[in-house]
């Protein structure tokens, strides 16, 4: 008899009777503020991951007390739009059952930290009553789907959010289970998908091997990360602002593991071209291969980047196109020229405005001095247009009409909230949430990045840097959530107070980084960037970006477009 060896996960997918597992019954026991490791794994697909504390960790194993578990939830956003209304019950749900503070994700949605189990499912009926759903944010599913940031820019920009909704919408798992364990059947209001469903014509009863993300951005702002992720559309727009049709990228995805070569990051490959009407069957059509392609028994290796590295490109297009029933177009030409979120105020061909606020490594709490969160409660008290979550962890207040910029400006200003950042480098910053409350971090990230910056800033204003733009990411594991790799400082945690630093990526996310420095802690960290940096200042050429300067001046080699690499392994090689 064959032996049987697919990950421990697939057997939990497939008899968790279609998601459901034992949760309800979990939910119900009170003898323990946790859930079953199996359940564990299928709330993921319910949009919650079971966490603890892990500052309170020796102290409770010294009173023999079990670890300080609750939940993260975060809420299903495709594009991270909300209005007021929803801002308001979200903030509410935030200072009734969570932390005080929303975090706002690299995947332009909203997490929720420290919800302890009985609160879980009033938490999720709450999030129902704000007409949103958390239902496939996480687990081996179709995750949220990114958008350039704000759909009231221009035209296309509106068209690719509404093809967010769609890709999301119609890429989202059709059990029942979801409505049964949390909302008693009850259905979201505004949808129409039935409560019960007995199976899963995409997914099948064993889901995709590992996660799935989908972004769409609009050139020449890459601010999605487009190269970041499983499957991308890349908006090519015509002369009169319309969409035309979309550059479709596969392959992307920034986790790896430290010390295992055989995983790395990687950037997408361009798979051909598709019209607007193709957009939605495509996605379908990429997924149901990876499906029933991807790596099963080894989870390290089972997202979509790995599937086209063991089988190619032109083999996975082939398979794709013949689901489709068509062949996809050739890439058209278009180009980015950035990443990141411009901050400040900007003006949509309606006139009305909107405000990108940053937002310091997503976190919306109250501080002594900085009242973030109560000014944004007040603001969405008095403003109509609502608000827009973008993937760099910031908040666009969108929609303002010219009368009320003075009132918006004015509350920000008297909770002490900044227009303007400290600097260029802080300006392109982001961390991941990492410790207390990952269970894969290694070590610091969202809670030591600000003070890490300050102390670079002072090595900025020596070099005359302080309003340049360099991008600069914090992750504290090698997971890639703030999307390190695609840094032109990146920092990813390998142990507690030490770090790999990694240097060289393109300005407009095109380029991976490559790794400079192993194990390095602050002191070292900043004696590593300092001397780079006053180079930089001194013998940049017009218009040179950091990143690449540090490929020019020998500091790094470029990893080549389209490439995957493993950084660990080159540095292995050029010691030896």
């Amino acid at each position: 008899m064959t032996q049987d060896k697919r990950a421990k996960n697939e057997f939990i997918k497939e008899n968790s009777h279609l998601l459901r597992g034992t949760i309800a019954e979990g939910l119900a026991d009170q003898s323990t503020g946790a859930i079953s490791e199996d359940d564990a794994q299928l709330t993921k697909f319910h949009g919650t991951y079971m966490q603890d504390d892990r500052d309170l960790r020796p102290e409770r194993a010294k009173k023999k007390l079990e670890k300080a578990y609750s939940f993260m939830i975060r809420v299903r956003l495709p594009g991270g739009v909300t209005t007021s209304k929803q801002w308001l019950q979200l903030d509410a749900i935030a200072g009734t059952y969570a932390n005080h503070s929303l975090r706002l994700t690299t995947r332009q949605t909203f997490q929720f930290h420290g919800i302890i189990k009985s609160n879980m499912r009033r938490t999720m009926q709450a999030i129902n009553a704000a007409l949103l759903d958390t239902l496939a944010a996480c687990g081996d599913v179709n995750r949220n789907v990114l958008a350039t940031s704000s759909p009231h820019f221009s035209k296309a920009h509106a068209t690719v959010h509404e093809l967010a909704v769609k890709v999301s919408e119609h890429l989202l798992p059709k059990t029942g289970a979801y409505h049964e364990v949390w909302l008693d059947g009850e259905e979201v209001t505004d949808k129409t998908r039935p409560a019960k469903v007995e199976e899963e014509p995409i997914y099948g009863t064993h889901y995709l091997p590992r996660k799935f993300k989908i972004v769409i951005a609009v050139p020449p702002s890459n601010d999605v990360d487009i190269y970041a992720h499983d499957l991308g559309y890349i908006a090519i727009v015509d002369g009169k602002g319309q969409v035309i049709g979309y550059n479709v990228t596969v392959g992307g995805g920034m986790g790896m593991t430290h010390g295992e070569p055989d995983t790395f990051p990687r950037t997408a490959d361009m798979l051909g071209f598709c019209t607007p009407e193709q957009a939605v069957d495509v996605a379908e059509k990429i997924v149901t291969v990876q499906r029933d392609w991807g790596n099963r028994e080894n989870r390290k290796r089972a997202r979509l980047k790995y599937t086209i590295e063991d089988r190619g490109l032109d083999n996975f297009r082939a398979e794709v196109e013949k689901r489709l029933g068509y062949a996809l177009g050739e890439p058209r030409p278009f180009e980015f020229t950035s990443t990141g979120d411009v901050i400040g105020w900007q003006q949509g061909p309606d006139k009305k405005w909107h405000l990108t606020l940053f937002i310091e490594n997503g976190r919306i709490k109250d501080r002594p001095g900085q009242t973030l969160r109560t000014a944004i409660r007040e603001i969405a008290e008095m403003h109509k247009g609502g608000f827009i979550v973008t993937a760099n962890q910031n908040l666009i207040i969108s929609n303002v009409a010219a009368k009320s910029k003075a009132k918006i400006e004015a509350i920000l200003a008297e909770h002490g909230i900044a227009l303007a950042t400290s600097s260029g480098l802080r300006r392109n910053s982001m961390a991941c949430v990492a410790l207390p409350t990952c269970g894969l971090a290694l070590t610091e990230s969202e809670r030591y990045l600000p003070g890490l910056l300050t102390k670079i800033e002072d090595v900025l204003d020596e070099a005359g840097l302080r309003d340049d733009d360099i991008v600069i990411r914090m992750t504290g594991c090698p997971n890639g959530c703030a999307r390190p790799y695609l840094a032109e400082i990146g920092l990813v945690g390998r142990n507690p107070g030490l770090y790999n630093l990694y240097l060289g990526a393109a300005f407009n996310g095109s380029r991976l980084n490559k790794l400079y420095a192993e194990d390095v802690n602050e002191t070292q960290i900043l004696g590593l960037l300092e001397p780079i940096l006053k180079r930089y200042a001194k013998e940049r050429e017009t218009s040179e970006h950091f990143g690449d300067f540090a490929i020019r001046a020998g500091y790094v080699n470029a990893t080549t477009a389209g490439n995957r690499f493993h950084a660990d392994i080159e540095l292995a090689k050029l010691a030896s």
